[in-house]
């Protein structure tokens, strides 16, 4: 059921606020990476010693910008989705496919919520090698968060419908100029 508030649902306003934080996020954690491998490969050719911890962070932001950015592509609909066969389905089975999808996708980000807080309790009293004082589990918190986010998102896109044309999702998008416009 689509939200008829002028401005959006206000749950929907409140997940602006978490797409906007992990696109954000995800965008800081591309940029940190850019800048920490280049740095990795100018101290281990050029100074002839190479530091330890840019390969071991850059690893884990990213983990953290695949879940989070994920979970901003599956409510901006950014995602891959095959959908040859059901584009020629009559509307009502498409829609039904639809909110199949939708439920499965809930599925497995409750097991990734699941199961990846249980791997994140399992390994937090491990440490990296290269950086000692960050535990394993922390390394391991973007999948249930994740999971956790992205559920939200299913679940607005459920009970809410989609949202990937809220104003907040498309502001980057191009229009069209008007007829007659110059």
């Amino acid at each position: 059921m689509p939200h008829t508030h002028p401005n959006g649902h206000p749950v929907s306003r409140l997940l602006d606020s978490l797409y906007l934080a992990c696109v954000w996020v995800s965008g800081i954690c591309i940029a940190l990476m850019s800048a920490f491998i280049p740095w990795g490969i100018f101290t281990r050719y050029v100074l002839g010693t190479g530091s330890q911890w840019p390969e071991p962070v850059s690893i884990q932001l990213m983990v953290i910008f695949t879940f989070l950015g994920a979970a901003a592509s599956y409510r901006a609909s950014g995602h891959i989705a095959v959908q040859m066969l059901t584009q020629r389905l009559p509307a009502a089975t498409q829609h039904t496919l639809n909110r199949v999808v939708h439920v499965l996708m809930l599925l497995i980000c409750l097991f990734m919520l699941w199961f990846g807080t249980q791997l994140c309790i399992g390994t937090w009293r491990q440490s990296i090698p290269e950086l000692p004082l960050i535990p394993v589990g922390l390394a391991y918190l973007p999948v249930p968060l994740g999971g956790a986010i992205t559920a939200l998102f299913v679940l607005e896109h459920l009970f809410l419908g989609d949202q990937s044309q809220r104003a907040v999702v498309t502001y980057d998008h191009e229009s069209a100029p008007a007829e007659g416009a110059q």
